[in-house]
């Protein structure tokens, strides 16, 4: 996996980057100190589920309930709780990168023409921009949030040259696979993905009314253990843990070239080691998405600081679920931590 992946990412260096954070830095920790460390500062952050997998093997898990003043958060995103007390989440924009995989698929099946516009699948008349103009976006457009719409689904730019972060947009592409497959999406995500990868765990759910139309009304619903299954598939090549390929060598390397509208942004995941990145609001932010971090990690991000993060060169796969987390360094910071645990021999 590693070799394919480092062809994914262009040959980026696969050595950690250390660059000083926002804030002060950690103080060094050593052996115990330096999982006790992570665990603290993970935990401190409105943490509500942490795993490190490190090789395939689990070396860190770790779920904290919500507390009891999460009244939003239990109304909007909070679901059942799993046998081992992990609480099931809607994980916000971490399904776009699920989706992403399913995308792939579709590809493999000879299903999906990334290239096609994406009238060609769910007819004309799905945007607000002239005929001329909808005919031009193609599905890929659309992958690499570079559609050239607004999130009203109004003309801006020609598909291709500008990167607009764009969640109402990116949901076309649910109708565009459920067309594509002439299947609905709960049962394409199911044979294609959670069924054979066990992710037992995951599905689509309808998004309750309190939590606002954000244009994407079907939330996907996860644990910790099945986000760092998917992660895992990422880490094996598109391989689901018996061995059984769900996407193809040539269509994982295509989910993590980097958009020419935005080098920190594939299709549906996010990239670490571009000189510049443009996140949301679109602003675009000179160096790599996570300075701390290995260049080769890719990563799907999701509200409320929902994370997975994939490292090749660590043979490693991260996964932290929960609310908001306080320090807008967070990413910079865990990865200091994280770091010192890996270094000092965790996993």
């Amino acid at each position: 996996m590693t070799s394919i992946f480092r062809t994914t990412v262009a040959g980026l260096a696969a050595a950690l980057l250390m660059n000083s954070p926002a804030g002060a830095a950690p103080a060094p920790d050593t052996g115990a100190n330096a999982l006790g460390s992570l665990l603290s500062y993970v935990q401190s952050q409105s943490t509500t589920g942490f795993l490190v997998v490190r090789d395939g093997k689990t070396v860190v898990e770790k779920n904290w309930p919500l507390p009891a003043d999460a009244v939003q958060f239990r109304r909007t995103l909070a679901y059942e709780t799993t046998a081992d007390g992990a609480l099931l989440e809607d994980v916000a924009s971490q399904q776009k990168s699920f989706v992403s995989v399913l995308a792939a698929a579709a590809v493999d099946k000879g299903l999906l023409e990334v290239d096609r516009p994406v009238s060609a699948y769910i007819g004309p008349g799905w945007s607000k921009a002239s005929p001329e103009q909808e005919a031009r976006i193609r599905v890929i457009d659309v992958l690499t949030m570079s559609s050239g719409l607004t999130t009203e689904f109004g003309y801006a730019a020609p598909p291709g040259t500008s990167f607009l972060y764009n969640t109402p947009v990116y949901a076309i592409t649910k109708k565009i696979l459920a067309a594509a497959a002439h299947r609905p999406l709960e049962a394409i995500t199911r044979d294609w993905l959670t069924g054979p990868a066990g992710m037992t765990d995951t599905r689509w759910r309808q998004r309750p009314a309190a939590m606002g139309d954000v244009g994407n009304p079907m939330g996907l619903v996860t644990s910790p253990r099945d986000a760092a299954r998917f992660g895992q598939i990422i880490l094996d090549g598109g391989r689901a843990a018996d061995g059984r390929r769900l996407i193809s060598e040539s269509s994982l390397q295509a989910m993590f070239a980097r958009s020419a509208a935005n080098p920190a942004y594939g299709r549906l995941w996010w990239l670490n080691g571009s000189a510049y990145t443009i996140r949301p609001p679109d602003r675009r932010v000179d160096g790599p998405l996570i300075p701390a971090a290995p260049a080769d990690l890719v990563a799907a991000l999701g509200a409320l600081d929902r994370k997975i993060y994939v490292v090749p060169s660590l043979k490693l796969v991260v996964v932290r679920m929960g609310q908001a987390a306080p320090d807008k360094a967070f990413d910079q910071h865990l990865w200091q931590r994280l770091t010192r645990f890996l270094d000092d021999g965790g996993g």
